[in-house]
């Protein structure tokens, strides 16, 4: 008897870096694991960088991943995303009508417009759909002001989000500033709508001592933050992520030799980053996506992690580095606004600092109290930090009550032998 099938469209998968790929691929391997089929639908090129093409088909963790051609341009323009993503949807759609054995669906955010694809898949196909809610457009648009409220392409948004809300059997949203955000869209959801953070990966940001960490030995850091202290900012720098008082105070304390910035990732917003280096900061450092496998020692090398939140994107997007900062033991700066899902875990955990966006003065002190405090009070906030996710946040809770929401209501899948999970298991090597 064929085992029922779980198909996912992402248009981002692993081995891309990007964080939204390598969730889905966990929550496709635990479903693997609980007895499911699962077949995924993604782009063949990387999602931040379009030079990177991946196998057109492959078994990663016993999940199919077939990749599609044409269906990321890369971030360069809004232009190059939307022709992306819209080759994505086209080809998904067609191709999900053949799926076989078909039980149920799960979509993202990723791309914007997979969510109503998804609810007309549910429809022709008569299975439920469940909706990955990451982030919240039009509200992110408007909040970045590239469109108003009122616009065409805002009511378009709109009513795309309540087809796919009014149609997901179950939805899952990061916090609960992002289902408050959702709640108001004109469609019931509060009944079906867990609010869930995003897993660490644990296995891959276990905590590595400075003297230990090639990353810091590489990079010139010293084995001990009274030589080197190193704030960093690691993920994707857009306008929902403004790092500009950071910068600013950065700029002002030029002249403290232990303080180093290190602003890691990709994204629109690192350009700003690269312009004050071209005028000659001199304690700001500026690196690409570190290789996944390589991701414990530059989250290591930190003594402590920016959280930046706009002061808009509050329960729009949701602050995923939290979580990689916690399970390296270390303490977080939160730029940004206070109420927040940031905020909130500072506070009830005492793992750190907040700043306002515009208060560079206020930066300048906190940063200066950081170089301040001991390495005593430091590894404290860290046993903290890293005590919540290794319980409350951990992979293996999160990962699998995520999946939880995911097969309730879909056929029951028989247990698999231990062949086939080490069938699977070699697949995955390939």
């Amino acid at each position: 008897m064929p085992r029922p099938t779980i198909l996912i469209l992402s248009q981002v998968y692993v081995p891309d870096p990007a964080s939204v790929g390598q969730h889905i691929a966990d929550a496709a391997a635990e479903l693997v694991k609980r007895g499911y089929d699962v077949k995924v639908y993604a782009a063949a090129n990387g999602y931040d960088d379009p030079s990177k093409q991946y196998a057109k088909r492959e078994m990663l963790d016993g999940v199919e991943v077939v990749r599609l051609p044409f269906s990321s341009f890369g971030k360069s323009s809004i232009a190059a995303r939307l022709l992306g993503q819209s080759l994505f949807v086209m080809q998904a759609f067609f191709r999900s009508l053949l799926v076989e054995d078909l039980a149920g669906i799960m979509v993202s955010t990723s791309p914007p417009f997979c969510g109503v694809v998804g609810a007309i898949l549910s429809k022709l196909r008569g299975v439920p759909v469940k909706y990955w809610l990451m982030d919240l457009n039009p509200d992110q648009m408007i909040a970045m002001k590239k469109i108003s409220a009122t616009s065409l392409q805002a009511r378009v948004f709109d009513f795309f989000n309540r087809v796919i809300l009014r149609q997901a059997s179950d939805i899952v949203v990061m916090d609960r500033f992002m289902l408050d955000r959702i709640a108001v869209k004109g469609v019931p959801v509060r009944e079906k709508t867990v609010a869930s953070p995003p897993w660490p990966h644990e296995e891959e940001t276990q905590r590595i001592a400075h003297g230990d960490n090639p990353f810091r030995q590489k990079h010139g850091l010293g084995g001990d933050n009274r030589e080197k202290f190193v704030v960093m900012y690691s993920g994707n720098h857009s306008p929902a992520n403004p790092l500009k008082t950071l910068l600013d105070a950065a700029e002002r304390m030029k002249d403290e030799k232990r303080l180093v910035l290190y602003c890691i990732g990709g994204g629109g917003g690192k350009k700003e980053v690269d312009d004050r280096i071209a005028v000659g900061a001199k304690n700001i450092v500026s690196l690409p996506y570190q290789p996944f496998k390589e991701i414990k020692y530059s989250l290591s090398a930190a003594d402590v992690h920016v959280v930046s939140i706009g002061d808009d994107v509050v329960g729009i997007v949701h602050p995923c580095k939290v979580y990689g900062a916690m399970a390296v033991s270390r303490p977080v700066l939160l730029l940004g606004p206070n109420p927040s899902h940031v905020s909130d875990i500072i506070e009830k955990y005492k793992i750190g600092w907040h700043v306002s966006h515009g208060d560079v003065d206020g930066c300048v002190r906190v940063l200066q109290e950081m170089l301040n405090t001991s390495p005593e009070q430091f590894a404290e906030m860290g046993k903290r930090a890293a005590e919540v996710i290794s319980t409350k946040l951990s992979k293996k809770t999160l990962c699998g009550d995520f999946c939880d929401v995911i097969t309730r209501g879909l056929p029951a899948a028989p247990a698999r032998g231990k062949a086939e999970h080490a069938g699977a298991g070699h697949a995955g090597a390939h």
